[in-house]
C-alpha cells in the first residue's frame, strides 16, 4: 500500500475529494488539496518516499512517461478512477513539441507549481455566426491577449480524444473545425495553484531557463469518455503512443526530482 506519506496523501484525498460533490466544490476542494501536497517539505517526503520503491513501483511506472512537450509525467498516487496525482518535471531545452494544443480534461483539474514558473491561457469557443469581435476579453489586459484574440478568435481543428482500446495511446478522431477566443492570460510563479473544471479548454508552458515542478491532480469518479482538443497547427496523427517507463527509470526520475527539490 506504501508508507507513511503515500498513505497520508491517500487519506487526504479521499476525505476531501470523495463523495458526489457538486463540480463547483470538487475543483475547490482539488485546489485545496494540492496546495497542501505541493508544499516542498511535503512533496519531497511524499517524492522520497516513493524514490525508495514505497507504493506500487511497477503500476506506477506504467502509468509514468515523457511527455511529447519535452516534460516527466510521474504518477505519485493512483487512486483508480477516482483521483491521479502526479509529479510534472518540465526540463529547459528537454527538445518538446512547443506549446500543448488546447484542451480539456475527463475530471476536475488542480495544479500547483513548486518550484519554476508556468504560464496557462483560457479559451473559450465562439459560435458560428457570432460576431466575436463584440465579446469582452476577461482576465489580464488586453496587451497581455494574444493578437488574434482580438480580431475574433483563432482558427483550429477540433479533435475528440480517448484512449484507444487495449492500450495507453491517444486516439484522435476529427471533429471539424472551431474557432476559439482567449479569456485569460495567467503566470503562475513557485507557491501558486490554480484548479480547473473538466471543460475547461486551456494551455500551459513553461519559459524558464532551470527546471519546472507542478503537482498534478486530475479528480473524479463521473469521467467524460474523451476530451476535447483544438490545435490551430493542423492535422495530427490518428493516434499518438505514449511510452511508459520502467521501473528503474521510474524511480531514477523520481530520485531526480527528490535531489532537484532539495536544491536552492
Amino acid at each position: 500500500m506504501g508508507g507513511r506519506q503515500v498513505l497520508a496523501a491517500r487519506r487526504l484525498l479521499a476525505e476531501s475529494l470523495d463523495g458526489a460533490l457538486p463540480e463547483r466544490d470538487q475543483v475547490a476542494a482539488a485546489h485545496a488539496v494540492v496546495d497542501e501536497l505541493g508544499s516542498l517539505e511535503r512533496l519531497l517526503e511524499l517524492v522520497a518516499e516513493l524514490a525508495c520503491g514505497e507504493g506500487d513501483p511497477e503500476a506506477a511506472a506504467r502509468l509514468s512517461y515523457r511527455h511529447v512537450l519535452g516534460f516527466d509525467k510521474l504518477l505519485l498516487v493512483d487512486a483508480g478512477p477516482r483521483h491521479m496525482l502526479r509529479a510534472h518535471v518540465w526540463h529547459a531545452g528537454a527538445g518538446g513539441t512547443g506549446r500543448e494544443d488546447i484542451h480539456n480534461h475527463r475530471s476536475a483539474l488542480a495544479s500547483h507549481v513548486v518550484r519554476g514558473r508556468l504560464w496557462t491561457e483560457l479559451y473559450e469557443e465562439v459560435p458560428e455566426g457570432r460576431d466575436a469581435g463584440r465579446a469582452g476579453v476577461r482576465g489580464g489586459t488586453r496587451d497581455e491577449m494574444r493578437d488574434e484574440t482580438r480580431d475574433g478568435g483563432i482558427a483550429t481543428a477540433r479533435f475528440e480524444e480517448s484512449l484507444a482500446e487495449g492500450s495507453a495511446d491517444w486516439l484522435l478522431e476529427p471533429a471539424g473545425p472551431a474557432r476559439l477566443r482567449l479569456t485569460h492570460l495567467g503566470q503562475y510563479a513557485a507557491g501558486s495553484t490554480y484548479a480547473l473544471p473538466a471543460h475547461t479548454l486551456h494551455r500551459a508552458w513553461c519559459d524558464t531557463e532551470g527546471p519546472t515542478v507542478t503537482l498534478f491532480l486530475e479528480t473524479g469518479g463521473r469521467r467524460r469518455r474523451h476530451t476535447d482538443v483544438f490545435t490551430p497547427g493542423g492535422p495530427h496523427a490518428g493516434a499518438v503512443p505514449k511510452v511508459p517507463m520502467n521501473v528503474p527509470g521510474y524511480l531514477e526520475s523520481l530520485g531526480s526530482l527528490s535531489d532537484l527539490l532539495r536544491s536552492p
